[in-house]
């Protein structure tokens, strides 16, 4: 950034990326706090020797020492080193300083002496409970499975089918004397927000809660399912569905759809055979998959399964975790999820079988339903993973 660049950031006052700041001895530190919030946010500027007003008064001290000074400053001032870019200009009222502070990506946020600051339109401050979640979160120092979920609490969890998924586990909670909660937490179930208060985790509400998609953070986890008169979105909708709940109960509702939409008439030779749409197990596979490995740190958007004349899609947000091929996932390569619990939780429910295997025996499901094998994509940029399942082989249609 040259001096023109600075001298329009001056002239135009403070906003949510530019801070202005007289500077008169290196005991001056306020400087300090709107770097912490700049890295933590969106980046900005921080101009030294200008006032409030935005006039220029200059820095009253020998340029060289003052870039040294603020260099070691944003080394040694804060929990790690700030990369920041230096400048200064001469005016005639005096030196002008200024730092390019860009956003910081590391394990944790910035801190000055101790304490966290963002960015505002209205200057520096300390974010709320629910905004360091987020901020940790988005540093990468809570897993997504893991984040606690806003507003919720222990009732939000369903005792019984906690009760029931570990009975399933040979589990024998009964046996124990331990409270609910303290269970919940120990199995991360539950975890304690920045102000100590008991909350349930995304995993927790997910695999346990009594209504997930009524927490306003979770609204959008469930599985959209279409089926169309035909072979594109313009066509006429046969079929709606709905897939919310648990993970285990999307995937039991996304399976009732697809059921709903009745057999189809199949002849080979003489030999008549009633089929689904497409094989139920290879469906199973498809939209377990979806709701085990979708990226859920994009709580925005929905899994959607469409059926069309000719072929079944489902889309699911994110990308293959760990930098996946397609060619790999297809092949069975060793299998990583990004939701670790949450896949768990279904192999334990038995909806996942050996890990990996899951492609592997969709393919083999399809080419026995009709010669086709499945067809695997992803958008890294547009952050969506596809699956197509074709009901007619690709060549055949018109």
């Amino acid at each position: 950034m040259d001096w023109i660049d600075v001298l329009q950031r001056i002239q135009a006052g403070e906003d949510a990326q530019t801070e202005l700041g007289r500077f008169r001895s290196f005991g001056d530190k306020d400087w300090q706090e709107a770097v912490c919030a700049f890295a933590n946010t969106e980046g900005g500027l921080v101009v030294l020797g200008v006032t409030d007003d935005r006039a220029i008064d200059g820095v009253p001290l020998d340029p060289q020492q003052v870039q040294e000074r603020l260099s070691n400053a944003l080394h040694n001032s804060f929990n790690a080193a700030i990369q920041a870019r230096l400048g200064c200009h001469q005016d005639p009222n005096g030196w002008v300083h200024w730092i390019e502070v860009a956003r910081v990506r590391g394990p944790e946020p910035l801190r000055h002496k101790g304490r966290v600051l963002v960015r505002g339109n209205r200057g520096n401050r300390e974010p709320s409970a629910t905004e360091l979640q987020e901020l940790y979160n988005t540093f990468g120092l809570v897993f997504t499975e893991e984040r606690v979920i806003p507003g919720t609490s222990t009732g939000d969890i369903d005792a019984g089918a906690f009760r029931a998924y570990m009975q399933r586990r040979g589990v024998d909670l009964d046996g124990e004397y331990l409270p609910l909660e303290v269970d919940l937490f120990n199995r991360e179930i539950l975890d304690r927000d920045f102000n100590g208060d008991l909350r349930a985790t995304l995993f927790g509400l997910m695999c346990f809660g009594k209504a997930p998609q009524q927490c306003a953070p979770t609204r959008n986890l469930w599985v959209d399912c279409v089926a169309y008169a035909g072979i594109d979105r313009g066509d006429d909708v046969m079929l709606a569905g709905e897939g919310r709940g648990r993970l285990d109960e999307q995937v039991a509702h996304a399976e009732a759809w697809l059921k709903a939409l009745g057999r189809h008439e199949r002849y080979a030779g003489m030999q008549r055979a009633d089929l689904w749409p497409v094989p139920l197990p290879a469906f199973r596979e498809c939209v377990v998959n979806a709701v085990a490995h979708r990226d859920y740190a994009i709580l925005g958007s929905r899994i959607l399964v469409e059926l069309f004349d000719d072929r079944l899609v489902v889309t699911s947000p994110g990308a293959l975790p760990n930098h996946k091929r397609p060619e790999s996932v297809l092949a069975g390569g060793t299998p990583r999820s990004r939701n670790e619990a949450m896949a768990s939780f279904l192999f334990d429910l038995g909806l996942m079988e050996q890990r990996g295997s899951g492609y592997p025996r969709m393919t083999r499901a399809m080419r026995q339903f009709n010669g086709t094998a499945p067809n695997l994509e992803q958008d890294r940029e547009e952050r969506w993973v596809r699956v197509t399942l074709w009901r007619t082989p690709p060549e055949t249609v018109a």
